[in-house]
């Protein structure tokens, strides 16, 4: 009996090394799949975002797309921008001068974006360093209008990282990078349980990087360290708790790129730099995440989320501010900000299943406070000695500056939001939701003509929200929604001390179809109307209208899964039309900054199954990308390009992997991010990265 017994189980543990198992493996992780939890593979199945429960993505009245760990691996992506470009009718906005990112998402930028469901800083208009993907689960892209959960935000969607999460199995990676230009990585992340208190695991992770990249800095490079320890703990089996910590710091070069000269951005060194050594930007961001979570019983969820968020950031600069002598000279001035922000937001959730009328119903009730605050002091030289445009040489010494700007801005907000899920039968769901917020801004810029202090803004808005899913059979969804959202003005208007804030609204249809039960292709068509946009004001210098509207309107369509077993892959395409409908500066017609009209990219990998290429994986992409505009006159345009990647991994066992990736193979010349005429960051030339990763 006991050599039958061995038998067996050798019989079981026999094929752990064939590809059976790993399929099995592979099923089992996706029937698992949880919103915010890891995804098998390259496609997503449930999510949070859209909803703040946990739902079936195709159960969902709003395009959403979800780019996994899986994928940024395998593309071995440090930016957000790369990863992002991964999903249709998003593209990268800038960097602002190397500090931050922005994203143009179905034709709006966005300066900011969520972690684990949680706006940054509401006050701030960007973030104050590049965000690491090192403890990155999943990134989620919302696209419309987002107001009805988020409060403040941009019509054109919202980005939602999500982080791993701490785990009671031991797990760890680490992985070292070296690339083209100098590019060196350290990265890792571990997870255990805490033995000494029942249900309590912790993760940390952490990366640093140092990037001189292809630019031409006189010698000076750009790095950043990260640090993010997480902790989860299930004191009983109804109760849940877990906290994210996230500490960054980044030191770069301050570096505004290329310049638009007689309509176009010259593009024959895409190294040429128009400021000095000297010019440099350094970043911290701390933020805090505590989430507390119980059930009262299998229909009722109470959820408390707290976040805490500070930073601040530095910089002296020289900056282009014009072209003369027949467009051969540029002009510049020095620069100097210290800026510091700080915000705290609570969160206030219960979440109820009940029927109704013989209707299931899932209830979402919540209450948000947010405080948010900023402080930046700028100032600038009056005269900075030029450079060639063709030929910008360093050696300028540090000037004087005086005051430019001291913004102080706080913004204090409650709101309430309710939303109802419905399950109609018939294979019908209605989701309906509303919110309201209330509060005030004090937003004052003093500058040397200015010193007036303004009165607080009283902020109030309404953010409704309805969509239908129709499921007519299985495989097959069809949505209809229409969105809202609302963002506090900044903008200084005349004689106005509450001006109104800036709305959006989006109608959306869309379907999504599971081509297999691993593959699934989604398409949408929308329609984004932006209101209250602030532009200049034609008759009183220093001061903005209220007059503007914008609108976006186009067809988007992405596929992410496995085609057959080893074969993976991630695409979209997008079509837009973004312009300007009404302004008072602006010629109506205008397209929008840096939307192209047609964008495509396409990703895909190879895992040989058997024979003597088994443990190898090949893998190839192309982004595609077409013509933008530069700034709301239209001056200029930057053209398009395609750029093909491509990899290599060779999986020595489950513990270790070598990759090779190689971006560019092409070495084209092209802007990826045009923000103004002196603002143009061109895209890095054939770049490899050689990988090496290890895992318990």
């Amino acid at each position: 009996m006991t050599a039958g017994l061995a038998s067996a189980a050798e019989a079981q543990t026999a094929p752990a090394a064939d590809e059976v198992v790993l399929s099995e493996l592979s099923v089992t992780g996706v029937s698992a799949e949880r919103a915010g939890g890891p995804v098998a593979g390259y496609r997503a199945a449930r999510s949070a975002t859209a909803t703040r429960t946990d739902t079936a993505l195709r159960d969902t009245p709003q395009s959403i797309q979800v780019v996994p760990r899986d994928v940024l691996v395998d593309q071995q992506d440090v930016r957000l921008a790369d990863a992002l470009q991964n999903v249709s009718n998003v593209q990268p906005g800038g960097t602002l001068q190397g500090r931050s990112e922005t994203f143009i998402i179905r034709g709006f930028a966005t300066q900011t974006y969520a972690i684990d469901g949680v706006l940054l800083n509401q006050a701030s208009n960007f973030y104050t360093v590049q965000r690491d993907l090192a403890d990155v689960e999943r990134i989620e892209v919302l696209k419309g209008p987002a107001s009805v959960l988020y409060g403040r935000g941009e019509p054109g969607g919202l980005i939602n990282v999500v982080t791993r999460q701490p785990t009671l199995v031991p797990s760890g990676d680490l992985s070292i990078q070296g690339g083209s230009f100098g590019f060196r990585r350290v990265q890792g992340s571990v997870s255990s349980p805490i033995p000494s208190v029942e249900g309590l695991a912790a993760r940390i992770s952490f990366a640093g990087q140092s990037d001189p990249t292809f630019r031409n800095y006189g010698g000076r490079d750009n790095s950043r360290t990260f640090v993010a320890p997480a902790f989860t703990w299930n004191p009983s089996p109804d109760t849940r708790v877990s906290f994210l910590g996230e500490f960054t710091r980044t030191d770069t070069q301050y570096d505004e790129g290329l310049i638009a000269r007689n309509g176009r951005v010259p593009l024959d060194d895409i190294g040429r730099y128009y400021g000095e050594p000297f010019s440099r930007y350094n970043g911290t961001a701390n933020f805090g995440l505590l989430r507390i979570e119980h059930d009262v019983n299998e229909n009722v969820t109470l959820r408390e989320v707290f976040s805490a968020q500070g930073g601040a950031f530095d910089l002296i600069a020289t900056r282009a501010t014009g072209l003369t002598n027949n467009n051969s000279i540029v002009a510049r001035r020095e620069t100097a900000v210290r800026s510091a922000y700080a915000s705290i937001d609570s969160q206030t959730e219960m979440v109820a299943k009940f029927d109704l009328f013989g209707l299931r119903n899932t209830v979402l009730v919540g209450f948000e406070y947010t405080n948010g605050y900023r402080h930046s002091y700028t100032t600038q030289s009056t005269g900075y000695p030029s450079v060639g445009f063709l030929n910008p040489t360093f050696g300028s010494a540090v000037v004087g500056t005086t005051l430019q700007g001291d913004l102080r801005q706080n913004n204090d907000l409650y709101g309430l939001y309710v939303q109802d899920q419905v399950d109609l039968g018939y294979g019908l769901q209605l989701l309906l939701g509303v919110r309201y917020d209330t509060g005030t801004q004090f937003y004052f810029n003093r500058t040397p003509t200015s010193r007036a202090v303004p009165p607080d803004q009283e902020l109030s808005g309404t953010s409704p929200r309805v969509g239908l899913v129709y499921r007519p059979f299985d495989p097959l969804t069809l949505y209809a929604s229409y969105t809202t959202s609302f963002k506090p003005q900044t903008a200084n208007v005349l004689n106005v001390s509450n001006p109104a804030p800036e709305t959006g609204d989006q109608i959306e249809v869309g379907s999504r179809l599971d081509l297999t039960p691993d593959l699934t292709l989604s398409a949408a068509a929308f329609r984004i109307t932006r209101q209250n946009v602030a532009a200049t004001d034609p008759a009183n210098t220093g001061f903005s209208v209220i007059t503007g509207e914008q609108r976006s309107q186009g067809v988007e369509a992405d596929l992410a899964g496995q085609i057959l077993p080893g074969w993976k892959v991630i695409g979209s395409i997008g079509q837009l039309d973004a312009r300007i409908t009404k302004d008072t500066t602006f010629t109506v017609g205008n397209r929008l900054v840096g939307v192209p009209s047609f964008s495509t990219s396409l990703w895909s990998t190879y895992q040989f199954q058997d024979g003597f290429l088994r443990g190898w994986t090949v893998g190839g992409g192309i982004t595609y990308v077409g013509r933008r505009t530069g700034d709301l006159n239209n001056s200029y345009s930057v053209g398009g390009y395609a750029r093909l990647d491509a990899a290599l991994f060779y999986d020595f066992d489950e513990h270790g992997r070598f990759s090779l990736n190689a971006r560019n193979l092409t070495d084209r010349r092209y802007i990826e991010q045009p923000f103004n005429q002196f603002n143009n960051a061109p895209g890095a030339p054939l770049s490899v990265l050689a990988t090496i990763t290890a895992k318990l």
